[in-house]
C-alpha cells in the first residue's frame, strides 16, 4: 500500500469490509455488496451497464439511469455514500476535489472507495483529505473509452489503503467487465498514462486543429488517404467526437503529460525547420535532417536504444488492412493531376537517402509509384522524435497498460520507421516536395499551440480550443465512429491474441 506509513498499513489490513471478499453476482440479494456510482458520464453509465449486465442487483447512482431494475436513482451522492460498500467517483479530475469534500463525510462506515479519473494526483489528494479514516480505498481506471468494449482492455487497480479482502472484493466486483487487472500505485498510474496518452492525444488533437484550421477535409481530396493516413484521420475524429475534459485532465494535471506534450510540439518545430532548410539547402542541409531522423529510429526502434521493436511482431502487420476502414476512397493508383508520389530518384549528393539506400545509386532509379501518396509524415516523426529525447521506451507499457489509440499510433509509427522504403519515401518527401508543405506548416502551429495551452493550466481555454475545432468535424462522426470501432477492434483482436500466446513486448 504504497505511501502508507506503518501504523497505517497495520490499521487497514485489519479494518473490516461489510460483505464477504469472495462474494459473486451469483450470490443471493442479501449477500451482494451494494455498489454506488457517483457521476454519470459516459464512463459512469459504462460501468453501471457492465455491472448490471454481469448480475449484480444493488447499483445505487446519484442520477437517472431508466429502465434497469437492479439499478436504483437515489436522491444525491450523501444517500449513495451513506448506503453503498464500494463506491466509483465518475468524476473529472479537475472537479474531483469539490465533489469528494461534498460527499466523502457521508461514505459508510467500513465502505471501499475507488475513482474513475484519469490523473490519479488530485484524486489521491481528495481521498485523503475528505474521506473518513475508517474507509478503504482501492481505487480503479479503465484505459479506454466508453464506447469500446472492456474485454481484456487493461484496467489499473490501485491499493492504496485498505486490506486484502477488500482488495479482492474490488477484484470479484470488476470481474465481470472481463479487463485485464494491472496493479500500480498512484503515481506509477500518473507516469504510466502520460508515457501512452500524453504525446498520443496532443498528435491527434494538432492534427484535428490543422485540418480545421486549412477548412480541409483530407480524405476529400485524396491526397491523405489509404494505409496508415486511414488510422490518423479515424483517430482523430473518434478523439475529437468525444468530451474534451476526457483529454484535458490528464494534460493540465500531470506533470509529465505537460513535459511530454512541449517535447512534442519542440520535435514538430525543430524537424519542419529541418526540412525547410535541406529542402533549399545542399547535401549537408539535407542529410542532417535524415540523420535526425535515423538518430530518433536508432533510439527508440533500434537493439541498442530504450526500445525493442524487432522483439515482437509488428502490431500493423501491413497498411492494406486499414483499407477497408477508410472514409475516404483509395485509389489503386496515384490519381490524375495530383502531385507525383512514390518517386525518389536520390544520387550520391542529394543527401536525403542513406548510402547504402537500394534506391542511391551513380544511377538513379526511379520506384513505380505507390497507391499511397507519400508525404513528411511529420506527426509521426515528431511522435518518435519526442520519444527519443525523452528516453521513452513505448515498448515498456504496451501489454501493461496501454489505451487502444496508443497501441494503435505506436504501430504505425513502427510500420514507418521499420520499412526501409516508406522511411526513405518520407524523407524524400520532406525534402522535395512542397505540395504539403502548408499542411506540415498548419499542423506545426497547431502542435504549439495545443502545447501553450496546456501551459497556461486553463480548462476554460483548453475546452473553447477543442470545441472549436470539434465543431468543424460536427456531422462527420457518425460516419467515422463506426469504422474506427471496428478498426480498432480488428488491431486489438491480433493484439491481444499475440500477448495470450505469451510473446515478449520488450522491457
Amino acid at each position: 500500500m504504497n505511501g502508507v506509513i506503518a501504523s497505517d498499513a497495520e490499521y487497514y489490513a485489519s479494518l473490516p469490509i461489510n460483505v464477504s471478499p469472495n462474494v459473486s453476482p451469483s450470490a443471493p440479494f442479501s449477500d451482494q455488496p451494494t455498489i454506488g456510482l457517483i457521476g454519470m458520464g459516459a464512463m459512469g453509465r459504462m460501468y453501471a451497464k457492465h455491472l448490471g449486465d454481469a448480475g449484480w442487483l444493488k447499483i445505487n447512482l446519484s442520477k437517472d439511469y431508466a429502465g434497469v431494475p437492479n439499478i436504483h436513482v437515489m436522491r444525491d451522492g450523501h444517500a449513495v455514500g451513506r448506503s453503498s460498500d464500494f463506491i466509483v467517483y465518475s468524476v473529472e479530475a479537475e472537479f474531483i476535489d469539490r465533489v469528494v469534500a461534498q460527499y466523502g463525510p457521508s461514505t459508510k462506515m467500513h465502505a471501499i472507495v475507488a475513482g474513475q479519473t484519469s490523473v490519479k494526483a488530485p484524486e489521491k489528494a481528495a481521498f485523503e483529505k475528505h474521506l473518513p479514516k475508517d474507509v478503504h480505498i482501492v481505487s480503479c481506471h479503465s484505459l479506454h473509452g466508453p464506447t469500446v468494449s472492456p474485454l481484456g482492455q487493461p484496467l489499473v487497480v490501485i491499493q492504496h489503503r485498505s486490506s486484502n479482502d477488500a482488495l479482492a472484493l474490488v477484484e470479484n466486483i470488476l470481474r465481470p467487465l472481463r479487463s485485464r487487472f494491472v496493479y500500480l500505485s498512484y503515481d506509477e498510474h500518473d507516469r504510466v498514462t502520460a508515457n501512452t496518452q500524453a504525446v498520443t492525444h496532443a498528435a491527434f488533437l494538432s492534427m484535428g486543429t490543422a485540418w480545421s484550421s486549412a477548412k480541409s477535409y483530407p480524405w476529400e481530396q485524396g491526397l491523405y488517404v489509404g494505409g496508415i493516413e486511414t488510422a490518423k484521420v479515424n483517430l482523430t475524429l473518434r478523439i475529437y467526437s468525444n468530451a474534451w475534459h476526457v483529454y484535458a485532465g490528464l494534460a493540465i494535471l500531470n506533470p509529465d503529460a505537460r513535459t511530454q506534450i512541449e517535447r512534442y510540439a519542440a520535435s514538430a518545430t525543430e524537424l519542419f525547420k529541418m526540412m525547410l532548410e535541406g529542402g533549399s539547402g545542399g547535401a549537408e542541409e539535407k542529410k542532417r535532417f535524415r540523420e535526425r531522423v535515423e538518430w530518433a529510429k536508432g533510439v527508440v526502434f533500434g537493439d541498442s536504444g530504450v526500445g525493442s521493436a524487432k522483439k515482437r511482431r509488428p502490431i500493423l502487420l501491413s497498411a492494406d488492412v486499414l483499407d477497408r476502414f477508410s472514409i475516404g476512397k483509395t485509389p489503386s493508383t496515384p490519381s490524375q493531376g495530383l502531385p507525383p508520389t512514390g518517386e525518389c530518384t536520390c544520387t550520391p549528393s542529394s543527401g536525403c537517402c542513406p548510402p547504402d539506400s537500394p534506391v542511391n545509386t551513380e544511377n538513379p532509379v526511379v520506384r513505380p509509384p505507390s497507391k499511397y501518396r507519400a508525404n513528411s509524415h511529420l506527426s509521426l516523426l515528431a511522435m518518435v522524435d519526442c520519444w527519443a529525447h525523452l528516453r521513452i521506451n513505448p515498448y515498456t507499457h504496451l501489454s501493461l497498460a496501454a489505451t487502444p489509440l496508443f497501441r494503435l499510433f505506436l504501430g504505425v509509427a513502427e510500420h514507418l520507421f521499420l520499412s526501409p522504403a516508406l522511411l526513405s519515401a518520407s524523407i524524400h518527401s520532406a525534402l522535395f516536395d512542397s505540395w504539403h508543405r502548408g499542411d506540415d506548416l498548419e499542423f506545426v502551429c497547431a502542435a504549439r499551440g495545443w502545447s501553450q495551452c496546456v501551459s497556461f493550466g486553463s480548462f476554460e481555454v483548453y475546452r473553447r480550443r477543442f470545441e472549436e475545432t470539434r465543431g468543424f468535424f460536427e456531422g462527420r462522426f457518425g460516419e467515422v465512429n463506426k469504422l474506427g470501432a471496428e478498426m480498432i477492434r480488428v488491431i486489438m483482436e491480433s493484439e491481444v491474441k499475440r500477448e495470450e500466446e505469451g510473446e515478449g513486448v520488450g522491457q
